[in-house]
């Protein structure tokens, strides 16, 4: 442990391996490489930025052409140091396929002679789900515009319940991500989500692995407003069903289109009691406009072949399953909120459910 901390913070001269000192990979990579890859860590480059650093597309050119996302961290911010070696821990530990993928991790100095560290990841072709859900009005001419299906949001809702169910219960040690929120989910080629931003992970104490409190919670801070479990305002340490309310507010807002910080939600409305409502009442009146649009187009597209009642019916059921589960996984009382394994058992069955009609979208 010690020299793992020692080679990480330690000034160099020379790029260190750090995928091979963390047993991610070992591929190695130099503060050149990765300014040559992404044209000088260009603005045109830049994909995303976050808290501890920003993130930018590149080309490895060894030992192939290879596109990859480069989170360059910000060692001026106080915290970013530890959340660059709690990241590396973490992504040690971890391998599903619906994580981003690490290639490697490189510790180095930049020409001015400055500490520079940096992650690189698979690169993600079709962005965060941030992107795809809020698309701004700044999309170049002639774009495609970008909307998701009810299969689609779906299969996201399914993948992150994946992942969060591999973290919390079929990791070494268990995970707490503490950070669910768009932004930190990432889109394949085929539309499969991938969580990513593992700069804010918690590892759980058990029987086997006593780490001590200072370890697990040196970062102090536990997710993004709008995401975070009430009982982290109250002092409340990290915990599974911390994450899975976090699960809950991102998946109501996959299906209702709105963030949580909405400028509609005020007074003592949130998105939770907004799909609750929605539930006792109709539920078409809370989810996204553009996601019912889409599905009504898909409809009167198969009234040759399909009873249109039935199918809407099908759809209808659907949705309120869907909202119920996030409004479950969002409760205020830990107690009440669902296990995540019983999310991914109830979202299973909503899939087979939904594929049964004609809105399956073939990636």
């Amino acid at each position: 442990m010690y020299l793992l901390i020692f080679c990480v913070l330690r000034k160099r001269r020379k790029s260190t391996n750090l995928g091979f000192t963390f047993g991610i990979s070992l591929l190695k990579v130099s503060y050149d490489d990765l300014f040559k890859a992404t044209d000088g860590f260009s603005e045109a480059n830049l994909i995303g930025a976050g808290s501890f650093g920003s993130v930018y597309k590149g080309i490895l050119s060894q030992p192939e052409a290879q596109v990859v996302a480069v989170k360059v961290l910000k060692l001026e911010t106080s915290r970013a140091s530890k959340s660059f070696i709690a990241e590396c821990k973490a992504l040690k530990r971890m391998k599903h396929r619906n994580l981003v993928r690490i290639i490697t991790a490189c510790s180095s100095i930049d020409f001015q002679g400055n500490d520079f560290k940096a992650l690189i990841y698979e690169f993600m072709v079709n962005g965060s789900l941030e992107e795809w859900l809020h698309p701004t009005h700044s999309a170049k001419l002639g774009e495609e515009h970008k909307h998701l299906s009810l299969i689609d949001r779906v299969n996201i809702s399914l993948g992150l319940a994946y992942a969060l169910d591999y973290l919390h219960n079929h990791c070494h040690v268990p995970i707490v991500h503490c950070d669910l929120k768009p932004s930190n989910v990432l889109l394949d080629s085929d539309m499969n989500a991938h969580l990513g931003d593992f700069e804010l992970v918690r590892f759980l104490p058990d029987a086997s692995h006593p780490f001590s409190s200072e370890q697990i919670s040196s970062l102090g801070i536990r997710g993004s407003i709008g995401y975070i479990a009430p009982e982290y305002g109250m002092g409340s340490e990290v915990s599974k069903s911390g994450d899975v309310y976090s699960y809950g507010i991102l998946l109501l807002e996959i299906f209702t289109g709105k963030r949580p910080s909405d400028i509609m939600f005020r007074d003592g409305l949130n998105l939770h009691s907004f799909a609750l409502t929605g539930l006792c009442s109709s539920v078409e009146e809370i989810v996204d406009a553009v996601l019912l649009q889409t599905e009504d187009e898909s409809s009167s597209n198969t009234t040759r072949n399909r009873n249109n009642r039935a199918q809407n019916q099908r759809i209808h059921d659907c949705l309120i399953s869907v909202i119920k589960i996030g409004v479950a996984c969002s409760a205020k009382l830990q107690k009440e909120r669902m296990h995540i394994a019983d999310v991914v058992s109830e979202l299973c069955h909503i899939k087979d459910r939904l594929l049964g009609t004609a809105m399956h979208r073939e990636h």
